[in-house]
């Protein structure tokens, strides 16, 4: 039975560049971001962000998150891979945890979960896991 973990993130860190620019403003970029997560997922985390961008700047991105911490009463660590898409303000994303990337009491850890914000100071996230 899946358990849903309802936290939020703040972002710590967030140093993006562009590795090939386009006519008309749309660009590839990669984003190297830190992160801390407060409430049923406690911990901090580091991730990679490849995103490209329209003309209009709305922008689909995918990455790849290692959390270190705690996911309710078990801690460790674990990889999140996210999907999603920037538009009208408005970032949305889905996530999926990585197949056997749980390590110590986080070890068989599955799961998957969203989050969906403009720019704030936290962001909510949910994740819906359970253990192998």
């Amino acid at each position: 039975m899946m358990t849903r973990a309802s936290a939020t993130f703040e972002v710590k860190a967030w140093d993006e560049k562009p590795y090939a620019e386009f006519d008309g403003g749309r660009k590839l970029t990669r984003a190297s971001v830190k992160k801390s997560f407060h409430g049923d997922i406690e911990g901090e985390s580091s991730m990679e962000y490849l995103m490209t961008y329209g003309k209009d700047g709305s922008a689909s991105f995918v990455g790849m998150e290692r959390v270190v911490g705690r996911v309710g009463d078990r801690s460790g660590s674990f990889v999140l891979q996210h999907s999603g898409t920037f538009a009208g303000g408005i970032a949305k994303a889905s996530l999926f945890v990585v197949p056997g990337s749980g390590t110590g009491e986080l070890s068989g850890l599955r799961g998957e979960g969203s989050f969906a914000s403009g720019h704030a100071q936290q962001y909510a996230i949910t994740l819906d896991y359970d253990f192998e």
